[in-house]
């Protein structure tokens, strides 16, 4: 019988997760490291992500292009991603040349050399990244909302930095974050494919088991306690207005996530019958799209919800959307809603899952973060424990009025 997971503990700290899916020819498998935008101070903002777009660009054993390609000859996919509290370093590859993925990752991960000659021209295409970002404003209002939101604290720093701080980086800046903020107590190796649990443990001894241990010796920042709340309004150049609602919310370690994602999957999930996109979208045609977006972080957490529109329909559908969240603090679920919202939120983990690259991820993010993978069994029994009195209880703290802070972004 296949296990549902398999966990290995090393000596250097670092643990392993393994998920064994014999009908796939697929093995997705990565690094996750708790580093990120949030770890770092005055002076190397967005030095994480420069980092991970560093590490493609050689290592003690391999050129930039022999790192690109060594995967990619045969099929394969090697990609990385900086989160505000983590890093990910992932590869998708033909099970037989699973091997060749231990060594590219853990050669990028932990052998990068971040030479000189490749630095600049990097440099280059972040500012270009830096650009991209500030001419699309969906995303440039999430990054603006969070740093104002956690404004003062790490947390409100720029995921890419700004065109100043990666004007100022280094080999020696980039060789200096990376030894003081990786721990390998704080780092996981996630693998999910047609692969089996010796052939697993073989490549671990020869590729992670040998890693030097290493203590991180810079201290994360702690998040402020007391909430900023804010109502801004900018002008740019845009042929949309676009508006983001939201405030702090629950951490990853508090109980009640599970029901405030709930909550913000009934209101603005990727359902076309979600409750904000039939009001705003099916009934009135006010916007394309409108979505929320719940990010939970060690101590602290985001909510929010974003849309785009017409000008003259803006302030029209920010009254409609609190409306829609007074609903939900004033009146408790029906029967019938709250077992819909429990259905569908159970449906979506269950799709989700035939995604085996997200599924790694998942696993590898639950681990680091938990310390443990929750069944799906687990999950299920603590939605369906979920009351309408308690969901309610959660939408009148988290949507109370005056702890909402409002990002608008108004055409010229």
């Amino acid at each position: 019988m296949v296990k549902e997971f398999e966990i290995i503990e090393l000596p250097n700290g670092i643990r392993v997760i393994f998920k064994e899916v014999p009908y796939s020819k697929i093995v997705h498998c990565g690094y996750i490291l708790d580093s990120g935008t949030r770890d770092e101070i005055e002076g190397e903002h967005g030095i994480a992500h420069f980092w991970e777009h560093m590490s493609f660009k050689g290592t003690k054993k391999r050129s930039a292009f022999r790192v690109l390609s060594s995967l990619e000859i045969f099929g394969g996919e090697l990609n990385a991603y900086t989160t505000k509290e983590k890093m990910w370093f992932h590869a998708s590859v033909p099970g037989q040349h699973v091997e060749k993925a231990f060594d590219v990752l853990t050669d990028i991960v932990f052998d990068s050399t971040f030479p000189a000659k490749e630095l600049e021209v990097e440099r280059g295409v972040v500012l270009e990244e830096i650009s991209m970002y500030l001419d699309t404003p969906e995303e440039y209002i999430q990054d603006e909302f969070e740093h104002r939101l956690f404004k003062g604290q790490a947390l409100g720093n720029y995921i890419l930095g700004t065109p100043e701080s990666v004007a100022s980086f280094s080999t020696q800046k980039i060789k200096k974050f990376v030894k003081e903020t990786v721990d390998t107590e704080r780092i996981v190796f996630s693998i999910v494919g047609n692969i089996k649990s010796s052939e697993v443990h073989r490549l671990v001894d020869r590729y992670i088991k040998v890693i030097p241990k290493h203590t991180a010796k810079r201290k994360r920042q702690k998040s402020k306690k007391k909430p900023v709340v804010f109502s801004v309004e900018e002008t740019r150049n845009n042929n949309q207005a676009h508006c983001i609602l939201g405030c702090q919310a629950y951490s990853l370690k508090d109980e009640r996530r599970l029901p405030l994602f709930m909550l913000s999957n009934w209101l603005a999930g990727p359902g076309l019958t979600s409750t904000l996109n039939m009001v705003l979208r099916e009934k009135r045609g006010y916007v394309y799209t409108i979505e929320a977006n719940y990010q939970p972080f060690v101590d602290t957490g985001m909510l929010n919800f974003y849309f785009g529109t017409d000008k003259k329909h803006l302030y029209k559908s920010i009254d409609l959307i609190e409306k829609e969240l007074q609903v939900l603090k004033d009146k408790a679920l029906s029967t019938l809603q709250l077992r819909q919202m429990k259905e569908q939120v159970l449906g979506q983990m269950v799709m989700a899952e035939e995604s085996l690259s997200n599924m790694m991820q998942m696993m590898g993010k639950s681990l680091l973060d938990y310390g443990r993978v929750e069944s799906f069994s687990e999950v299920e029994k603590k939605v369906n424990k979920l009351t309408a009195v308690a969901l309610q209880e959660i939408a009148q703290e988290i949507f109370e009025k005056d702890r909402m802070s409002q990002l608008i972004l108004l055409p010229e």
